[in-house]
């Protein structure tokens, strides 16, 4: 329904309120810099023209090891690479080309930078992400001055009562969030007809390859802003494709790992059996990087007590640029292709690539049984869903306004104008309406799912054909955001992987019609990150299909 004039003029002051305390936020964290820092010294064109048109630096496109060295050199600070990267947030998200990545700013991440810095000159190197700037989805806790709400105005202002574990790992590694990231409302599980990348905090959010194009979700923000490079890195997390799907549309690695291998312990749930949180970067080495650095058993979340004896602290080391000679990779054909014309073509040159690089290719390797666990996948959701939010907003204590999923229900009714002003929460409803982990219905369709999704399916063809990987196109190129008729998925690749549980990562692999990206996706075995990671990076380093946005205001299209 549409918003009457009075709704609207109620949702653009909301609106103006939550501008003016993110941009606050920038203004505290910018206003840390030295009088005489870099930044404070910078001139230029107005900053509507430098976003679009701002000159390429040292930092863009800089790997973690490259930004070290220049630390490492003098050329540059923690505080210096920080007050950067908040600059770029500044020139690129709320003005220029209007991104729309960001939810909050962290007022804090000067100081931390600077204190990464004081540690380095005393000697104190904590490892890789020692004083390294990173985002964070916005559905993952912080006990600090930024909220967590998942883009909705229901939990706005919502303070954990503690750090998730991986960011507690974080900032024992030295790492500094610099800000939490926009995001498909409640992770893209409210409505059946939602725009992704666009939630009620933040608005929706533009491709940085071609602005009228959508983001993907739902860690939408995380892959806009390690793209455009307002970041190092970035953390999403994925139920069924919210890592890998935007991770393709902007040209990054994404990383989905084995459930278990990261504690879900402090994000906003949706499902017990197949969330994860995991890097997404713009090299395969920085999100190796970050993958082993959050690994490690929880005793908040049961699922990690699975990866002992499987998880590594380091998966560099399976950073081999002849990872692909020799490997069995088996290339997934049906329902995983012939969606889209780009996708296929690229997938035709991505296995003539891998033959190169001495890969034996086995095509067809289809994933049985696909299609036929998409119900049940759906009822198991909404089952854990309503279980998860209630003991999440549970645990937000007693002064917390929203106690359960009816209470979002009713919030989300009563300031319909800003929080339904395109689609509704019909999955919020359809999850209300289910009944308690205990009923047959959630234990049979559970059992359904991981049978043919692991059993009879990922783990089927890889011992029939002797795969080392199954590989496949992640999804279609990014569609125009359409906020009258939602999303215009055409296919993708997430579901095998997400409802077994087991991993995946996207590479680059090209892009259709020279500017919008489209990923590569290696699928394996519970557990086998080190072995993707293997052949993702000879891919990666074969190829190198990776470029930096353009910002383009729409597709440029060829001559006929």
């Amino acid at each position: 329904m549409r918003q009457s004039r009075a709704g609207t003029d109620e949702a653009e002051a909301q609106v103006n309120r939550r501008e003016f305390l993110y941009l606050g936020g920038i203004a505290a964290a910018v206003a840390a810099t030295a009088s005489g820092s870099p930044l404070a010294a910078q001139v230029g064109p107005p900053v509507h023209l430098r976003a679009l048109q701002r000159p390429p630096t040292e930092i863009d496109e800089a790997t973690i090891a490259q930004l070290q060295e220049m630390v490492r050199s003098g050329q540059q600070t923690y505080g210096t690479l920080t007050r950067h990267y908040l600059q770029c947030i500044d020139d690129l998200d709320r003005k220029g080309p209007t991104l729309r990545a960001i939810l909050e700013i962290n007022p804090d991440a000067p100081g931390i930078a600077d204190q990464m810095d004081t540690e380095r000159k005393a000697g104190r190197l904590r490892g890789p992400l020692h004083g390294i700037p990173i985002v964070i989805k916005g559905n993952i806790d912080t006990h600090d001055r930024m909220s967590t709400t998942a883009g909705s105005l229901a939990l706005a202002g919502s303070i954990a009562l503690r750090d998730a574990f991986i960011v507690q790992k974080l900032r024992a590694a030295g790492a500094v969030i610099i800000a939490k990231t926009s995001l498909s409302e409640w992770a893209n599980f409210r409505s059946t007809h939602s725009s992704s990348g666009w939630n009620g905090q933040a608005g929706q959010g533009k491709n940085p390859y071609v602005l009228d194009r959508n983001t993907c979700g739902s860690s939408s923000g995380s892959g806009q802003a390690t793209s455009a490079n307002m970041t190092a890195l970035s953390i999403g997390t994925e139920t069924d494709g919210s890592i890998v799907c935007p991770s393709s549309a902007h040209a990054l690695v994404g990383i989905k790992p084995t459930v278990g291998l990261w504690s879900r312990a402090g994000i906003i749930p949706i499902s017990a059996s197949q969330d994860t949180a995991g890097p997404m970067a713009r090299t395969v080495t920085d999100a190796a990087i970050l993958l082993g650095v959050l690994t490690g058993a929880d005793p908040r979340d049961p699922a990690t007590a699975r990866s002992a004896g499987e998880a590594l602290t380091d998966y560099t080391k399976s950073l081999d640029a002849q990872g692909l000679r020799g490997a069995r990779v088996g290339v997934a054909r049906a329902k995983l292709t012939g969606y889209s014309y780009d996708a296929d073509r690229l997938l035709t040159n991505a296995i003539d690539a891998m033959k190169s690089a001495g890969a034996v290719i086995v095509d067809p390797a289809d994933i049985p049984h696909l299609g036929e666990y998409d119900d049940t996948e759906n009822i198991v959701l909404q089952y854990e869903f309503k279980h998860g939010i209630n003991e999440y907003l549970a645990s937000l204590g007693p002064g917390a306004p929203m106690k359960s999923l009816k209470d979002l229900i009713t919030f989300n009714e009563q300031h319909a104008s800003e929080e339904m002003p395109y689609f509704g929460q019909e999955v919020f409803i359809q999850s209300q309406a289910r009944g308690p982990l205990t009923d047959k219905k959630y234990i049979d369709a559970l059992a359904k799912n991981r049978r043919l999704s692991r059993t009879l399916g990922i783990d089927a063809v890889m011992t029939q054909h002797k795969l080392d990987a199954i590989v496949c196109p992640t999804g279609n190129p990014a569609w125009p955001t359409d906020l009258v008729n939602g999303d215009h998925f055409t296919g993708g690749s997430s579901t095998p992987g997400a409802v077994a549980g087991y991993p995946s990562i996207t590479v680059p692999m090209g892009y259709a019609l020279g500017s919008l990206p489209v990923g590569l996706s290696f699928i394996g075995r519970a557990w086998s990150e080190a072995s993707l990671i293997r052949l993702a990076y000879s891919f990666e380093q074969a190829t190198l299909h990776r470029k930096a946005p353009r910002f383009l205001p729409s597709v440029e299209l060829p001559r006929s």
